[in-house]
């Protein structure tokens, strides 16, 4: 008798795990970067002219990010209880990004002497054509010429509400610190103001969701424009520089952020997975501004304390520039080899040195990469700045690479400073990083969260569904 076999139902797993994976915005990001360079192969004349999207959709996040700045600043100095605390966070802050700051510096350096990527090109400099460089040499001579004076002068905004007009977060953090710091002493009186900024905050960040659905769009624009108009060869160009320095940005966010990470318990790794969907919008976008106000809700929901991240983050992209301080040394030496010119011990030093300077004026500048080198090379004459133009053609590509590193070595750096000031929840920390705790709608744990805690508690429990930014946190 043959027996017969049970009915098998066709196997779902894969059509649910797929039906998940394009709902997400890390699922949704990856298939524009697919369509992207796919549409830029076949129709590169039609995706140059998508770059518009790509533009737009970082105008729209730019739009935001200094009342964010303002509001998660503002409600984080009056929740941390005391203006001692503030100021000592950003001064731990700021001994952070120098040394960090240093050391990718110096990596820059010393992986640009190992690989040699520039021996052997024999440029002349007098065959460059100087003309490619003409629309960065005005601010680079504004770079080198401003001194300390000048550059904490332009940290002061002419009128308060000019901060936010000119969108330079340096300027609206400085507006921010003054505001809290004035609300807090206030007192009793200023509580209302308080909750009414934190009301503000919540309302800005669902305007950020509503726009952050469209960086699939973005994202496509951005990539379609790249592919199309340069041309998935373009690589090929210069590309051992270019491979140099993604094996560089590589090894100092696994090895140097990852050790720092790792003594302060915790992974940069799952850090790394935790933020995979941003990280994947600054890969398409190559702007970390495109993700600002997310990477501060996530940090939030990790358990880090609000003062912390409105801290850190907005200094941290003008202070902390890991992947750009990298840059900034290895294509210094890498036009010194090009172009045969010696350099000694005391050359590296100062390049080194003046480095540390100008890479601070960075965020905010057209071109800024382009600009602050040419800054950095103008001061140290031994290097023809002339030789930027070899760069020029492949700065797109780098640019990709420097926007996910610093983005990172931002992240590493508010958790470092938090676990510091043992201002971190340490266990849903953990739980987050290692998916115990979703991170599903941000928005919605920020309400939760400010209805299941006290203000003065300032940690939240690993029970807890989702975090929250009331003003004790």
């Amino acid at each position: 008798m043959q027996q017969s076999l049970p009915a098998q139902r066709p196997p779902r797993l894969h059509a649910r795990s797929f039906s998940r994976f394009t709902r997400s915005l890390f699922g949704q990001v990856l298939i524009a970067l697919v369509l992207g360079t796919l549409l830029g192969l076949c129709f590169p004349e039609f995706a140059a002219k998508l770059k518009p999207l790509g533009d737009a959709f970082i105008k729209l996040i730019k739009m935001l990010i200094g009342p964010i700045v303002f509001c998660v600043v503002v409600a984080g100095i009056c929740g941390a209880g005391e203006l001692k605390k503030v100021g000592r966070v950003g001064i731990k802050a700021v001994i952070y990004f120098e040394i960090v700051t240093t050391i990718a510096l110096a990596l820059g350096i010393v992986l640009a002497y190992v690989f040699q990527p520039g021996t052997g090109m024999n440029v002349n400099p007098r065959t460059l054509d100087i003309s490619a460089m003409s629309a960065y040499i005005d601010n680079a001579e504004k770079v080198k010429s401003a001194g300390t004076v000048d550059f904490l002068l332009k940290l002061i905004p002419n009128t308060v509400m000019g901060a936010f007009a000119s969108g330079d977060v340096l300027q609206v953090l400085l507006v921010s610190v003054l505001f809290g710091c004035a609300l807090s002493l206030v007192g009793e009186p200023g509580k209302p103001l308080v909750r009414l900024i934190d009301t503000f905050s919540h309302t800005l960040f669902k305007m950020m969701g509503f726009i952050i659905k469209l960086a699939p769009l973005g994202v496509l624009g951005a990539v379609a424009f790249t592919v199309g108009k340069y041309g998935i060869g373009s690589l090929k160009q210069l590309g051992f520089l270019v491979i140099l320095f993604y094996g560089a940005v590589t090894v100092f966010v696994l090895v140097v952020l990852g050790t720092i990470m790792r003594i302060c318990g915790f992974s940069v790794i799952k850090l790394i997975r935790y933020l995979k969907a941003e990280l994947l919008v600054v890969l398409g976008t190559a702007s970390s501004d495109s993700v600002l106000p997310q990477i501060m809700k996530k940090l939030e929901f990790m358990g880090v304390r609000k003062s912390v991240v409105g801290l850190v983050i907005p200094t941290g992209y003008s202070f902390n520039l890991d992947a750009f301080s990298i840059y900034l040394t290895l294509a210094a030496v890498f036009i010194a080899q090009a172009t045969n010119t010696p350099l000694a011990l005391g050359d590296l030093l100062g390049i080194l040195a003046v480095a540390l300077v100008t890479s601070k004026g960075a965020h905010g500048i057209p071109g800024s990469a382009i600009v602050i080198l040419a800054a950095t090379l103008s001061a140290h004459p031994a290097i023809p700045a002339i030789g930027l133009v070899l760069v020029l053609s492949v700065d797109w590509f780098i640019g990709i690479a420097r926007a996910v590193g610093n983005l990172i070595g931002n992240c590493v750096a508010t958790v470092v400073v938090a676990a510091w000031e043992k201002d971190i929840d340490r266990e849903r920390a953990h739980a987050v990083l290692n998916g115990t705790i979703p991170a599903g709608d941000l928005d919605a744990g920020l309400e939760a969260l400010g209805d299941s805690i006290g203000a003065d508690t300032g940690k939240v429990p690993v029970g807890a569904p989702l975090p929250g930014t009331v003003a004790g946190r």
